[in-house]
């Protein structure tokens, strides 16, 4: 893949992303009743992948690392409107640096083969990796450098994440279907066009 340089456009769009994570981690505090049963629905996974399906793996990956940047420098972009460097060490400060390698990884393959089914699959191989790092992270943060709850477990840690699953499961089936037809619009296929050139 040769190397591009990215435009006015990539980066506008790149910043739009930054601005949709922000909103998705906070949606429920915007939308009080997308809280069900105490399970935040929060929007942030599906941001990421659609990032990595509209604007590919290096562009997609960029834009969830100036999320987690500005962050980090303080913005209240996290959950609950949160940020500053004391979020770094967080029990799930693990899921929002998952989203740079979800955004990455999904873009890969979206850029191999533009279909539906790729996208789709792409969309729930994101979403897997997001768990996957996310609560492995979340363990070893709870068993090394933060208060684990009484009897917490590895099993237990996996089991939390039960109730978000079927959540992000159809999301990011949602994110598969919505990347594609994004992909069929003017704007999208030019960029995946350079970025395969």
């Amino acid at each position: 893949m040769r190397s591009n340089n990215w435009t006015a456009l990539d980066l506008t769009i790149g910043s739009l992303f930054v601005a949709l994570m922000a909103i998705g981690a906070n949606i429920t505090s915007i939308v009080p009743f997308l809280v069900i049963g105490g399970v935040p629905i929060t929007l942030q996974t599906f941001f990421a992948v659609l990032a990595g399906l509209v604007l590919g793996s290096r562009l997609g990956a960029f834009s969830m690392v100036v999320y987690m940047v500005l962050g980090l420098a303080g913005a209240p972009v996290f959950a609950q409107f949160k940020g500053g460097l004391s979020m770094a060490l967080a029990p799930t400060f693990g899921f929002i640096v998952s989203f740079i390698i979800v955004a990455f990884i999904v873009g890969k393959l979206a850029e191999t083969k533009r279909n539906t089914a790729i996208y789709v699959t792409a969309a729930i191989i994101g979403m897997a990796v997001n768990y996957f790092f996310g609560t492995n992270w979340m363990y070893a943060a709870y068993r090394f450098w933060f208060n684990a709850p009484e009897g917490f477990t590895y099993q237990m840690a996996w089991y939390w994440m039960i109730f978000p699953l079927p959540k992000d499961l159809i999301l990011s089936v949602l994110a598969g279907l919505l990347g594609y037809r994004l992909e069929k619009s003017v704007l999208s296929r030019s960029r995946f066009r350079k970025q395969a050139a």
